[in-house]
């Protein structure tokens, strides 16, 4: 098992995903004699986990569950919370705007919780590399951890130290770096400097425009360009389905004796009321996510 390659099998050791529900899910390390408890009852590792398939049901007292492989997506809406963390949704957007492909070299500061980390390191593989910087000792330490138990430790060099004051710990090797900082405009220098000669693209997440402002003012001074500052907002639309009534156009109308033919197809088929077509339609959500944050990306030029 590892968040870069695909296993087949559930093997002790292993960090799998097991799904509750579409909204719930929870991580689980794989040991030989060890039980986990959920709300459908007991997972005993030995029996239901170890040896068998990825995507396995489980059947437990009260119902049952998947166990599912570890992914960075199922990982961000899995992981223990240490910071605030990037969602799908950004992590989609920094991703493809910092061009990262199997064998680029990446410089991200802070590291967090390690959502985005684990998205870098699955675009970045198998011979790419991560430079993460983390202010916070143990949570530098926490993560560290963690990529070594998801196998992903050989993608990544965790750096406990102020990005700010002494920079990503390399020189002239990134092709892209991201920052997730209070003051990004202070590290905008040492992420020009990790950038290689030839060029490369920086992201800064902020939540508030007035850090967007003075990071974009730090970017022009150190020579960058193509600066541009997104905000994404999701989306997702409610399917339903609804009974909607037939127009009457009139008897010599040949759209209404289409209709008409249409309509009897449809009653023979799911018996629906006279008068009346069945489709399926999307609404928009009462409620809609809000602002979380915006993305500043920036291009180093060739040097």
């Amino acid at each position: 098992m590892s968040f870069a390659e695909y296993s087949e099998s559930i093997a002790e050791g292993d960090v799998a995903i097991i799904y509750l529900s579409h909204d719930s899910m929870m991580p689980v390390k794989v040991q030989r004699g060890a039980q986990t408890q959920t709300r459908y009852g007991v997972i005993r590792h030995s029996q239901d986990l170890i040896g068998h398939k990825y995507g396995s049901k489980v059947s437990c007292s009260k119902g049952w569950v998947h166990v599912l492989h570890p992914t960075p997506e199922l990982w961000t809406v899995s992981l223990p919370h240490r910071t605030q963390i990037l969602y799908t949704t950004d992590i989609s957007m920094i991703t493809m705007m910092l061009e990262l492909k199997p064998g680029s070299i990446v410089c991200e500061s802070g590291t967090g919780s390690g959502s985005l980390s684990h998205a870098i390191i699955r675009s970045i593989a198998p011979t790419g590399h991560l430079h993460t910087v983390e202010f916070h000792q143990q949570r530098a330490l926490k993560v560290q951890e963690e990529f070594m138990e998801h196998r992903v430790g050989n993608m990544v060099t965790v750096r406990n130290q102020d990005v700010c004051k002494d920079g990503f710990g390399v020189s002239g090797v990134a092709d892209a770096a991201f920052l997730d900082i209070p003051s990004p405009w202070d590290a905008v220098g040492h992420a020009k400097s990790a950038l290689k000669k030839q060029g490369g693209r920086v992201c800064s997440f902020s939540p508030c425009i007035e850090q967007v402002q003075r990071t974009c003012a730090a970017f022009t001074d150190h020579g960058f360009s193509e600066l541009c500052t997104i905000e994404i907002l999701l989306q997702v639309h409610d399917v339903r389905t609804v009974s909607l009534p037939v127009p009457d156009f009139g008897p010599n109308s040949d759209l209404n004796r289409d209709q008409k033919r249409d309509q009897n197809q449809t009653q023979n088929q799911n018996q629906s009321s006279p008068g009346a077509v069945t489709i399926k339609t999307t609404t928009v959500p009462r409620e809609i996510p809000g602002h979380t944050g915006f993305l500043t990306f920036a291009t180093k030029p060739r040097t």
